[in-house]
């Protein structure tokens, strides 16, 4: 009986070592910021055609069969070429061959490996339209962005566009959204936060989930205002449209931000980093323990956080009735990154300020690469015609 329950006893601490080492690498890997991606997509030949159009012949999957326009990074991030339509495909091979629309930067002819990606445009340049360099000042320095002037002399330049981009991402992410501002005449700025390859890191160097990282874009919007903004449109990608809702329930300049477009939205931290477990194959006691050492101040120790995570304060499903401010919700069925479930509950709760827009996609934030043009144009006909924003007036 005493070596049974030895046994037993030695079992339980085992079993409880696991859980804890489970759970602090669950919360590790939300805050800890990823420097690099392993390229495990394989570039099978590159070939011209017969009019001379570059084209790429990829492995066939969900993601490389995807209609519209994607991206392939190679060489370890040095190399980028954007993906265009389909030319063909191989059953047999179990093969597709795209359309390479453009090489942005390194040689995609003798590259092996690469990361498919919804990052269509690496910089500025392929846009088209004028940019510039501009200096955001934050809490521990300056955040680099890139500003746009738009070229369409009928628009107010006087409403601009801060675009967000997501969760270990980089500003060059949220630049699908400016070509629609620039139609509509806004000023765009593409902003940076902490924690980025580029911007200066938080004290602790861990991401927040946007419980610090909206003071980086609220700068950003004091930088507008400082340069003559009278309103302002947030574009929020996953993580930056958590920013987003924070911004508009809470910033300063709440006043002044008249729309959101939110695309493939963290609306409720903890479901999503549920759903993230769950994709991941890892326990779910796992998950929520790990929940729990992200929420506390005594396991700061473990998750490296300088201050514990608010869950309560990043739930806007529970927070939506905080909302005044017209908003587009852009998601797809599939994604099993960020439910989509959540978003049209959220959308449900607020039916009066919110609209639901879907499209297809095989990845998580890539809605406007499955349909670029459709896209845009939602976009650009709901910011013209969508629920009517009410300015504050001041006395």
């Amino acid at each position: 009986m005493r070596r049974a329950a030895t046994a037993v006893a030695i079992g339980c601490g085992i079993a409880g070592a696991a859980a804890f080492l489970v759970a602090a690498y669950f919360a590790r890997e939300v805050v800890v910021p990823k420097r690099q991606r392993r390229e495990g997509l394989e570039i099978r030949r590159v070939v011209h055609g017969a009019d001379e159009t570059l084209m790429v012949e990829l492995p066939a999957s969900a993601w490389t069969t995807a209609p519209g326009r994607y991206s392939i990074w190679f060489s370890n991030g040095t190399g980028h070429a954007c993906i265009g339509e389909i030319v063909s495909t191989d059953a047999s091979a179990g093969t597709v061959t795209r359309l390479v629309e453009r090489v942005d930067s390194g040689d995609l002819q003798n590259a092996k490996t690469g990361i498919w990606s919804g990052y269509v445009y690496p910089t500025p340049e392929p846009l088209g339209l004028p940019f510039s360099d501009v200096q955001i000042p934050v809490e521990n320095g300056l955040a680099p962005a890139w500003k746009f002037t738009p070229t369409q002399a009928s628009g107010d330049s006087s409403t601009w566009a801060i675009h967000i981009h997501g969760l270990g991402g980089s500003k060059a992410g949220a630049l699908r959204g400016v070509p629609v501002a620039n139609r509509l005449g806004y000023t765009s700025l593409v902003v940076s936060l902490r924690n980025d390859r580029d911007a200066p890191a938080s004290k602790d160097a861990r991401y927040h989930l946007g419980q610090s990282e909206w003071d980086d874009v609220e700068a950003a919007v004091s930088y507008a205002v400082g340069q003559g903004a009278r309103q302002i449109v947030l574009f929020g990608w996953s993580l930056g449209a958590s920013i987003a809702l924070q911004l508009a329930a809470s910033s300063e300049f709440r006043d002044l931000i008249s729309r959101l477009v939110l695309n493939a939205p963290v609306i409720d931290w903890s479901s999503t980093l549920m759903a993230n477990a769950r994709s991941s194959l890892l326990p779910g006691w796992g998950a929520r323990l790990g929940l729990q050492m992200l929420g506390s101040s005594g396991t700061r120790w473990i998750t490296g956080l300088d201050a514990p995570l608010s869950f309560h304060t990043l739930d806007f499903l529970a927070r939506a009735d905080e909302l005044s401010v017209p908003i587009l919700v852009i998601h797809n069925e599939g994604d099993r990154s960020t439910p989509f479930a959540i978003s049209r509950e959220f959308v449900t709760r607020r039916p009066e300020l919110a609209t639901l827009l879907t499209f297809p996609s095989a990845e998580h934030t890539q809605e406007w690469n499955s349909d670029p043009d459709g896209w845009d144009a939602a976009v650009e006909n709901w910011l013209r015609n969508g629920p009517p924003w009410t300015a504050a007036v001041t006395l």
